[in-house]
C-alpha cells in the first residue's frame, strides 16, 4: 500500500490519514496533488471573478479524504480566515440530513412511507386529499413553500417550537393533489420534522443532535441559531450595486428541517461517507431515497428522498443537492459508484454558480 502523505500547517510532519489539519490542505496521496493544484486555481478563479469573502471544500472518496482547503475570510471586518472547522449556513442540504432522521425511523419500523401525515401529526389539519409522508419527502405533496411577498424567506421571527412554525402554513389549501406534480417545498420538509417528532416523541433539534448527528460523527453540524455564540460560525455576505454587504439578519426557526442548519464541507463529506458505507442506514433504504419517485401518472421526477438525481454526460448516476440561504450557498455531490464526494460551502448569498463544482467533478474522475 503506498504510504500516505498528509501535510500540516504549523509541524509539517506526518501524521494519521484521518487527520485534517484546520487551516491547510490536506493531501492524501501524492498521485492527487497535481489535480488539486488545478483545483486550487479554479477555485481562486471563481472567488476573484464572483467577488465570494470565503469558501470551502472537501473531496473525497467513500473511504479518504483527497482534499479539504479553506479560502478566503470567514469574517471579512475581521480578517478571520476560513478553515476547515469554519461553519456555512447550508440551507436545503438541511433537507438531506432531515432524511438521515426519516431513514433511521424507517429501519426502527417507527414509520410507514405510505402513512398519513396526521398519523404522527394530529394538529396539522386534514386537507381534501391526503398526504402520505413519502410525498412530503419527495416534494410531491402539494404543501406550498414560502411567500416571497410577505417576508417569509426573510423572516427574523422566532418560533419556538415546529408546531409553531407549521402555523405558518397549516391552514392553507394544497396546491394540487399529492403525487400528481412535482412542486419544491420547505415548508413539506417542516412538516416532516413534526413527522419524526412524532414517531420519535422527541422534539426535533434534540432529536437530529442526538440520532443522527453524533453517531455519525458530525461535529460541525449544528442549528444556526441567531441569538447564540456558535463557534466558527462564518459571517453571512450579499451583494448591492457590486458592493459586498453584511447579509439580512434572519431567524431560521421556521425551516430547521428544509434549510436551518450549519455544517462544513468536511462534515457533509462524512455524512456521505458513512451512506456508501451503509453504516448509519442499510443499502436497502438508500436505494428508496437515491431512486426517482414517480408520479400518478409514470412520470419520473428528478428527487428521490432529500436528494436530487441526475447523469452526466457519460451517462454516469449521480445524487446532489444544493443549498441557498441569506449568506450562504452549498453544494453537495455523490457519485456513488464511482464513490466519488465534493462538497463546497461559500458565505455569499449571490454570485455563486453551483455548475462550479462540475468542473472538478471533471477533474477527480
Amino acid at each position: 500500500m503506498k504510504k500516505l502523505l498528509v501535510v500540516l500547517s504549523l509541524l509539517s510532519s506526518i501524521c494519521n490519514a484521518q487527520t485534517i489539519d484546520q487551516k491547510k490542505a490536506l493531501f492524501v496521496d501524492k498521485k492527487y496533488s497535481a489535480k488539486i493544484a488545478i483545483a486550487q486555481k479554479l477555485v481562486d478563479s471563481l472567488m476573484r471573478e464572483k467577488s465570494i469573502p470565503g469558501l470551502s471544500v472537501c473531496v473525497s472518496t467513500k473511504d479518504k479524504i483527497l482534499w479539504a482547503q479553506g479560502f478566503g475570510y470567514a469574517d471579512m471586518e475581521n480578517k478571520v480566515p476560513v478553515t476547515l472547522q469554519s461553519k456555512f449556513r447550508i440551507g436545503s442540504i438541511s433537507k438531506t440530513l432531515t432524511a438521515l432522521a426519516l431513514g433511521k425511523l424507517i429501519e426502527e419500523n417507527a414509520i410507514n412511507l405510505s402513512d398519513p401525515v396526521q398519523k404522527y401529526v394530529p394538529y396539522f389539519p386534514e386537507k381534501k386529499y391526503p398526504v402520505t409522508i413519502y410525498q412530503l419527502a419527495s416534494h410531491t405533496a402539494g404543501i406550498r413553500d414560502y411567500n416571497y411577498r410577505n417576508g417569509e424567506y426573510v423572516s427574523d421571527k422566532n418560533y419556538g417550537s415546529v408546531k409553531d412554525a407549521i402555523s405558518i402554513f397549516k391552514d392553507d389549501t394544497l396546491l394540487f393533489q399529492p403525487g400528481t406534480k412535482y412542486s419544491y417545498s420547505t415548508y413539506g420538509y417542516v412538516l416532516l420534522s413534526a413527522v419524526i417528532e412524532g414517531a420519535a416523541h422527541k422534539d426535533f433539534l434534540p432529536y437530529m443532535h442526538d440520532s443522527v448527528f453524533i453517531p455519525i460523527g458530525l461535529q460541525n453540524t449544528v442549528p444556526d441559531f441567531n441569538d447564540s455564540i456558535v463557534a466558527h460560525r462564518v459571517s453571512f455576505y450579499d451583494e448591492s450595486n457590486g458592493k459586498i454587504v453584511n447579509g439580512y439578519h434572519v431567524n431560521n426557526s421556521n425551516k430547521w428541517a428544509g434549510g436551518g442548519f450549519i455544517s462544513t464541507p468536511t462534515d457533509l463529506v462524512r455524512m456521505s461517507q458513512s451512506l456508501l458505507k451503509h453504516q448509519f442506514i442499510s443499502e436497502q433504504t438508500l436505494q428508496k431515497f437515491w431512486n426517482n419517485d414517480t408520479l400518478q401518472n409514470g412520470e419520473k421526477i428528478a428527487y428521490g428522498i432529500g436528494w436530487k438525481l441526475d447523469k452526466d454526460n457519460m451517462q454516469r448516476k449521480f445524487v446532489y443537492h444544493g443549498g441557498s440561504s441569506i449568506g450562504g450557498r452549498s453544494f453537495l455531490l455523490v457519485y456513488p459508484k464511482e464513490q466519488l464526494i465534493i462538497a463546497i460551502t461559500c458565505n455569499l448569498s449571490t454570485n455563486f454558480d453551483q455548475r462550479f463544482i462540475l468542473k472538478l467533478t471533471d477533474l477527480f474522475l
